[in-house]
């Protein structure tokens, strides 16, 4: 779906877009930025457009049009150039553009921000955190600059340096829900995990997530409330990793006495389905009736002070018997060590913040190189979408079965056959490790907060090991610290 046009003069320059007529895209966008010469230049009100047709390169053709035939250093061209090299993952050429922005308009904010934005893409997080110094320096209240520099100390697991910065910011700006989302983010980093539940309830005021009544969202889980009969709507919010994640709170919601019905996307329900506690699953259609509704995000704010912070114990996600019993006869054969492999995450191409995460966790297929010096083991693939097609050009045998694979209720009874699963932070991941399943992760640099800061392990899966990049897009050392705990775990 589009993005909505804000005037009249972005909806013509919408409509050009989608009919790729470039050069009169180009053409009328030149003429509103002689009309508006201040603000940031009109095709950047197109960047959403080209992200949900996923069709960036199409408007960085039209950017680099109108630096070819006019001003090649229009600071405002150049900063919207570095966004779409940044969001397509050319970094280099977007810390250039961004650096000539900045040489026409020093200290500009936007520029600042977008070339942090490039300098944290590439790892280069003390880089980013020097600009933002130097420059709150001048704006020492701006909410957004406070935001961006605890957003890096984040990264670097300074979480104790970066709740100041955010405390600055909110007094700026209260009810920005963006920096109440990020400062969650830290909080729970920091294992804060009360309060930030709490704060993360503010992304319920940013689009794409539950448009259902607020006052009927599920409250805290607290002595005195009563949810005996009480129809709960637990609803798919986000990946299907935090989903599968979330789902453990299922079943001591339904020990007090809650009648639920989760509703959420087919590749999930059949597994949702036997999760202890689940009443019914329903796929799309009118929304059901409900007493109480809750995000799936959601559930561990309402369980926060109670007996079951955590929710249910792993394993809460079951495979199918008759399912598992036919991989069980399926792979009878194999008596190797069974390891299951995913290597890339989905891009995502729609979702900035999330293409722009899946270009950071996802390796390509070559770098498990050296997974094929490891002996008597048999390397099932796990992948799914536009990364599987690297099979055909795999470094070492690995067998797949994933045509058979048609939902997670599928995937999990092949996973319940093997002895491990290797993967980078993809829903697999919470899958595998929600069944109980052994797990070794390949974690990025500036990770995710649920993997924490300074540990190995995870509070959420017991079984799960981490393997964490200590330089930017560095797969080598983690590929490598995944072989010797394969071998070790095998024995063999």
């Amino acid at each position: 779906m589009s993005a909505p046009a804000s005037s009249a003069a972005d909806e013509t320059l919408a409509d050009s877009f989608m009919r790729r007529d470039l050069a009169e895209l180009a053409r009328l966008s030149a003429a509103e930025a002689e009309n508006d010469p201040v603000g940031p230049h009109p095709l950047a009100a197109l960047l959403d457009h080209a992200a949900c047709a996923n069709r960036r390169d199409d408007l960085l053709a039209t950017v680099d049009m109108l630096l070819d035939s006019g001003d090649p250093d229009d600071p405002r061209l150049l900063e919207l150039r570095g966004h779409l090299l940044l969001q397509t993952g050319r970094l280099t050429a977007a810390e250039e553009a961004a650096r000539r922005s900045l040489d026409r308009r020093p200290h500009h904010k936007a520029g600042i921000n977008l070339l942090v934005g490039v300098l944290m893409q590439q790892g280069r997080l003390s880089d980013a955190e020097a600009l933002l110094r130097e420059q709150l320096e001048r704006e020492p209240d701006d909410a957004t600059l406070n935001t961006n520099l605890a957003v890096i100390l984040t990264g670097q697991d300074r979480m104790d340096e970066a709740l100041p910065c955010y405390r600055r910011a909110i007094l700026a700006a209260p009810s920005r829900a963006q920096i109440r989302l990020n400062h969650s983010i830290t909080l729970l980093k920091a294992a804060q995990f009360a309060q930030g539940w709490a704060e993360h309830e503010w992304r319920l005021d940013l689009p794409g997530h539950s448009s259902l009544p607020r006052d009927r969202i599920l409250p805290n889980i607290v002595p005195g409330l009563d949810l005996r009969n009480k129809h709960v709507l637990v609803t798919q919010e986000e990946g299907l990793g935090d989903t599968l994640m979330y789902l453990r709170f299922i079943p001591p919601l339904a020990r007090l006495g809650a009648r639920i019905t989760i509703w959420g996307p087919e590749v999930l329900a059949r597994l949702a389905a036997r999760v202890d506690g689940v009443a019914e699953c329903k796929i799309g259609g009118e929304t059901p009736e409900y007493d109480y509704h809750c995000p799936f995000i959601s559930l561990p704010r309402a369980f926060a002070a109670s007996p079951t912070p955590f929710g249910a114990p792993v394993p809460y996600l079951p495979a199918d018997p008759a399912k598992r019993a036919y991989w069980s006869r399926r792979l009878s054969a194999d008596r190797h060590y069974r390891v299951g492999l995913v290597w890339s995450g989905a891009p995502r191409p729609e979702n900035t913040e999330a293409h722009m995460v899946d270009q950071r966790r996802s390796m390509p297929l070559a770098a498990l190189a050296p997974l094929r010096e490891l002996e008597n083991m048999t390397f099932y693939s796990l992948q799914k979408g536009p990364a599987a097609a690297q099979l055909e050009e795999a470094p070492f045998d690995i067998v797949d079965h994933t045509e058979e694979l048609t939902d997670m209720d599928d995937t999990a009874a092949l996973i319940a056959n093997l002895d491990v699963v290797v993967s980078v932070d993809t829903s697999i991941v919470h899958l595998a490790g929600g069944m109980g399943m052994r797990v070794l992760m390949m974690d990025r640099f500036n990770p995710c907060w649920r993997w924490m800061s300074g540990r190995t392990d995870s509070p959420w899966y017991p079984g799960l090991t981490l393997f964490r990049q200590t330089k930017p897009y560095d797969w080598a050392p983690v590929v490598q610290g995944v072989a010797g705990a394969l071998r070790r775990e095998s024995g063999r």
